[in-house]
């Protein structure tokens, strides 16, 4: 393990003995961090919070914190992070509370860029990416390889889906389903992510489909209930577009429209 001699950590702290920890950083009671991970200059942890292995959290992020919530009464809820994540300087990741299920859960490999916000009780997935500033309130779901563009704002409770796209300082106030592009001061729909799924391998007939699903959505002037019956028939030869189903299925919120 390797501990600059200004860092400061309480003794009921676990870090592995492959840990390294910067100058002058300070991790609290009831920390755990998993090999190979690395916590950067004047980074703060507090707990309890779980970090998993090879996570890279850089200069000044502020991890574990109480959430922001009237009703924290102090109770010991959890942070719990995942393996392979990129935490850039000035994050602010906070525990869960007591009436949001106890915790918030960061997966794997993320990139979690300079200035980030999440908030109590927040699930974020896996390979999912959080621009500059990205703000997310509390309860909010974002689901795998979804993209969050600079200075985007979600809204409370609010889910993005899997491969969705928000354009830079978008205000997302209702759910956006999977492969879907959220652009707009306001936010509206603005197609589907296609350049995203190229990159992870999506063929062009899937794509294709994907494409009518959301023409489906947001184009053929159905109603919510008339669209998703469309896209269950679609489904049956394309399984993402069932995706688009089941998302609408466990939406709690309005869904983008």
């Amino acid at each position: 393990m390797s501990v600059h001699k200004t860092a400061v950590i309480d003794p009921s702290a676990e870090l592995d003995s492959n840990v390294e920890v910067g100058p002058y950083a300070i991790i609290g009671a009831s920390v755990r961090i998993g090999a190979g991970s690395r916590i950067g200059a004047h980074a703060i942890l507090e707990g309890p919070t779980h970090i998993g292995l090879n996570n890279q959290i850089f200069a000044h992020a502020a991890i574990g914190g109480a959430p922001q919530d009237k009703k924290y009464a102090g109770e010991p809820t959890q942070l719990i992070i995942g393996d392979g994540n990129t935490i850039r300087e000035f994050t602010t990741l906070n525990r869960g509370t007591v009436q949001g299920g106890g915790k918030t859960v960061i997966g794997n490999d993320n990139w979690i860029m300079a200035y980030v916000h999440i908030a109590h009780d927040c699930i974020v997935g896996n390979h999912t990416i959080l621009a500059n500033s990205v703000a997310l309130a509390g309860h909010v779901t974002i689901e795998d390889y979804a993209i969050l563009g600079g200075y985007s704002l979600i809204h409370q409770f609010c889910k993005i889906g899997a491969h969705a796209f928000t354009g830079m300082g978008s205000k997302i106030n209702s759910d956006v389903p999977p492969f879907v592009v959220a652009g707009s001061e306001m936010s509206a729909p603005r197609g589907i992510n296609t350049e995203g799924l190229k990159r992870r391998g999506f063929t062009p007939e899937r794509i294709a489909a994907i494409k009518r699903a959301y023409r489906t959505l947001y184009v053929s002037g159905l109603s919510l209930n008339e669209a998703r019956e469309k896209l269950l028939a679609q489904a049956e030869s394309e399984p993402a577009v069932a995706e688009f189903v089941a998302f609408i299925d466990r939406s709690e919120r309005s869904l983008l429209r």
